[in-house]
């Protein structure tokens, strides 16, 4: 298999095999592999109409569905370049990936963004718009696209060739672009198979975005190589209500979206400390049960509780769900440990998009929810003097596009990739200590990983959201996000969770706001990631203040 259009084109002998769900026109459709081929047959010949060769870049701004598969597919199977971009990302952002790339074809899924898109860059690419009578320079699909009774063809490549270019979030500066090959990701495919079994009777629902390159390769190619299929989600304020819909089995996650049900959890169960109680009884037990420390008497009354709290809670995930696997950001222990007690296989991994990207992940029945768990097959790894994690594989990128620099800084002559995120290795398992250029050094010269503290701090649910900040300072301070208001109380909370860090790791100062931090308001990346230049850029006088008003105890 030298081309991603393969993992399509292997359906082509039961086209009526059913590989996605979704919402259209107010109703559930279900979609065959025929249809979808019979769609990028389409696009093929529209490519081919308007002159695109292999190498061109094709980006493509749009929502998960079976378009953006479809185009994916298609421009793929005819050695196109595929350039994913975030739907939900600033204009100038937006600009700079389609200017960087070349991209000579832009997919929107509206014509919203047009005229904010015009105004960031002088020189558009040629743009197809999938809504109807889109404002102009744009053309509706329904214009572009030909009847075509051509089949979807998959040309033999290089397996080298490249497959895709996909752009960094960017917390900080410009984003990358990756060079993916399709080797790079189809090996990283058949590794991810590897780990994660997927059944049939499955159905997986998709959450991320696309243009995450975890959802590509782990939402999207891994169960399409599987054959299983895949329903997305409509929104996730949404997603309670279509996971009761669907009922699907596996879903692929950033920790996020289990904070979001575990804090609707806590909240249900605030007025009831009954409730409350046989809530915190049943997970305990699901959780001893787990590390194998159970005991006969425990686990009788454990099988007594699941049916009367576990399934009920469960069933807010639809009542089918056996697998959740989340990556894409550092998982709370207080939220591994619930869910996992309550009875829901949850494992975590770890990667990068320069890894295509998954490099390492935790397995059903070897499972540490504290570590991301053991490399993939084929993947080496070392830590470096700094105690950075080095990473070689087949799935390892080709470099960053137009970006020698930044190419060489991180990947070597002989291909390791310095992956910028420190780590500890126990018994083969890695664990993410927090990343190489987020380390503060305050003004005494010790160094803190903020990344390690954020997550002790939010393994409290007091805390929604909170970031570290000290760099150059004598002390630390916490930004927050909390619906509590007293600093005292905040200080006490946040410093309860740091015993086991040394006795000069304490926030000193809290500065704490209700409101979160989004990706509207620029403080989160697409991929929500906390932009922490700028947060500290938006509470630089509130940070100010505290400093200046010295430290406080709480």
């Amino acid at each position: 298999m030298t081309n991603l259009a393969h993992l399509l084109d292997r359906h082509r002998d039961t086209p009526e095999k059913i590989l996605y769900r979704q919402h259209v026109d107010g109703a559930w459709r279900d979609f065959s592999a025929g249809a979808v081929m019979a769609l990028a047959a389409r696009w093929q010949q529209a490519f081919r109409a308007h002159g695109y060769e292999p190498g061109d870049r094709i980006a493509l701004c749009l929502r998960n569905g079976v378009n953006w598969v479809a185009i994916d597919q298609a421009a793929l199977g005819l050695g196109l370049v595929v350039v994913p971009l975030y739907a939900d990302d600033n204009p100038e952002n937006l600009a700079w990936c389609l200017s960087d790339s070349g991209a000579r074809l832009l997919v929107l899924e509206h014509g919203r963004l047009l005229a904010p898109l015009a105004r960031a860059m002088p020189v558009l690419p040629a743009i197809v718009c999938l809504q109807d009578t889109p404002p102009t320079p744009a053309i509706s699909v329904s214009d572009w696209l030909p009847v075509s009774d051509k089949p979807f063809a998959v040309a033999e490549l290089d397996e080298n060739a490249l497959a895709t270019i996909v752009y960094t979030s960017g917390t900080t500066g410009r984003p990358k672009g990756v060079m993916l090959s399709h080797r790079n990701i189809l090996s990283n495919v058949e590794a991810s198979l590897e780990v994660v079994s997927l059944h049939r009777g499955d159905l997986l629902i998709s959450v991320l975005p696309l243009s995450h390159m975890f959802e590509r390769t782990c939402g999207y190619y891994v169960p399409l190589r599987a054959g299983v299929p895949v329903a997305y989600a409509r929104a996730i304020n949404l997603l309670a209500d279509d996971l009761a819909i669907l009922k699907p089995t596996v879903m692929i996650a950033v920790p996020r979206v289990f904070q979001r049900f575990l804090a609707r959890i806590e909240q249900a169960l605030a007025t009831s400390p009954f409730k409350r109680g046989l809530f915190h009884l049943a997970v305990n037990l699901g959780w001893r049960r787990f590390q194998g420390r159970v005991g006969v008497v425990e686990l009788a009354l454990l099988r007594l509780l699941q049916p009367l709290v576990a399934r009920p809670l469960l069933n807010r995930l639809g009542g089918a769900m056996r697998l959740a696997v989340v990556g894409g950001a550092p998982l709370e222990l207080r939220v591994a440990r619930t869910f996992i007690g309550l009875g829901l296989d949850m494992l975590q991994g770890y990667g990068l998009s320069e890894a295509s990207p998954v490099v390492a992940g935790n397995r059903p029945g070897n499972n540490d929810p504290a570590s991301v768990g053991t490399p993939l097959s084929g993947v080496e790894i070392r830590v470096n003097t700094t105690g950075e994690l080095l990473v070689r594989s087949p799935s390892v990128m080709q470099g960053y596009w137009n970006n020698p620099p930044a190419t060489a800084a991180v990947l070597s002559a002989d291909g390791w990739l310095n992956t910028g995120d420190l780590v500890e290795l126990h018994g083969g398992k890695i664990t993410i200590k927090g990343r190489t250029k987020d380390v503060l050094i305050l003004s005494n010269g010790e160094k803190v990983s903020p990344q390690d503290v954020e997550m002790a701090i939010l393994d409290n649910p007091l805390f929604e959201q909170a970031m570290l900040v000290g760099e150059g300072r004598a002390y630390l301070i916490l930004l927050a996000v909390s619906q509590e208001t007293d600093e005292k109380n905040l200080l006490h909370h946040a410093n309860a969770r740091l015993k086991a860090f040394p006795r000069w790791v304490r926030v000193r100062r809290v500065v704490a706001r209700q409101e979160p931090w989004t990706l509207e308001d620029g403080l989160l990346t697409p991929t929500l990631k906390v932009r922490r230049a700028e947060v500290a850029k938006k509470f630089g006088e509130e940070i100010e203040n505290a400093y200046r008003n010295g430290i406080r105890t709480a």
